[in-house]
């Protein structure tokens, strides 16, 4: 069986409809006869059901500009995984915006309404914009034509710790922390802000206070530094730039959502979030990693790929804080085997 190609598209007869379309859910029925797409008509030459394509085989025809190796590597990857999959394309599926194909839930196809994936295929050279994440699987396909997928979402990040500090503990800022001398021991135990100068002990009789910790603490007035709150913003700017804005904005998010977010520098990661304590002595593992960044944030795969592997080989999810002058939105992404 041989076909053409008109525009962007690729055209067979009555007899593909039936074969290819009926049977296995390639391409769109078109006035009795077929519509494929590129892509699906170069699987279909790689598979020799299809002949030709305007006399090309399947050398010729993916060496044309008329269809993209990289969305035929992920195309073929799928299909060998035994899902059926359509190009994204406009009238073909529904909100094709952002995503090269969509992928059905095994045993569904095209003439189904049910969407299990919306994928996206990106070389690990690319950049993607976080903006354009959070509905997509995205693709990529490195330089030895491996293939990882990464599932991304907009989570709701929330918590169920409810714990409120008292007021005017004083403490001392001194270098890129606070001590506070004789703390409430709920301060540590129910609410864990800080930790404990002497860990060793049964009661906590210094408490050491991050900046970020500090500065949520004075704005609450839970907390009293000589030079007040300015003092400890100035300090945290100091030693971080603006990004300790961004960072105390999200630390005060997370604390008002009920989440509990503790430091995850030793994950790689901005922090480590606890979305229920009730007391540090019974604390459970930290479920996600939280990354902060701006909100016109540029991933590099490679990065992306690098954070999720991190995140999963701990037992957490990622996640990444996209702020910008007004609102703070999430982005989480985990690995996916199809």
């Amino acid at each position: 069986m041989n076909a053409t190609l008109s525009g962007d598209v690729v055209r067979a007869g009555r007899q593909a409809r039936e074969q290819f379309y009926d049977a296995r859910g390639y391409g769109r029925p078109d006035d009795g006869s077929l519509v494929l797409a590129p892509v699906e008509a170069a699987h279909l030459l790689f598979r020799g059901d299809l002949g030709s394509v305007d006399g090309m085989g399947f050398r010729e025809f993916l060496a044309s500009a008329a269809c993209p190796a990289l969305d035929f590597l992920v195309y073929k990857d799928l299909r060998d995984r035994g899902f059926y999959l359509s190009p994204a394309r406009e009238g073909w599926v529904a909100d094709p915006a952002g995503a090269d194909f969509v992928v059905y839930p095994r045993g569904k196809g095209p003439w189904d309404d049910e969407i299990a994936h919306r994928v996206r295929v990106e070389s690990e050279r690319a950049t993607v914009p976080a903006a354009e994440l959070g509905d997509v699987v995205l693709a990529v396909v490195d330089e030895e034509s491996e293939i990882t997928y990464l599932d991304t979402d907009r989570p709701e990040v929330t918590g169920a710790t409810a714990y409120d500090p008292p007021e005017g503990v004083p403490g001392s800022l001194l270098d890129d922390r606070v001590l506070v001398w004789d703390p409430p021991a709920a301060l540590y135990e129910h609410g864990f802000y800080g930790q404990p100068l002497d860990r060793d002990g049964e009661t906590v009789e210094t408490l050491q206070v991050s900046l970020v910790e500090a500065a949520y603490l004075v704005r609450r007035g839970a907390l009293t530094v000589e030079g007040g709150a300015d003092a400890v913003l100035n300090r945290g700017r100091a030693v971080e730039g603006e990004r300790f804005d961004r960072r105390l904005r999200v630390y005060e998010t997370l604390r008002n959502r009920g989440v509990v977010p503790k430091t995850g520098y030793k994950f790689g990661a901005d922090f480590r979030t606890y979305a229920d304590v009730e007391s540090v002595s019974e604390l459970s593992h930290s479920e996600l990693l939280v990354r902060v960044l701006s909100g016109d944030h540029v991933f590099a795969p490679r990065d992306l790929a690098l954070d999720v592997r991190l995140a999963g080989g701990v037992r957490k999810r990622m996640v990444f804080a996209l702020t910008d002058a007004d609102d703070i939105s999430w982005l989480s992404a985990e690995r996916l085997t199809p």
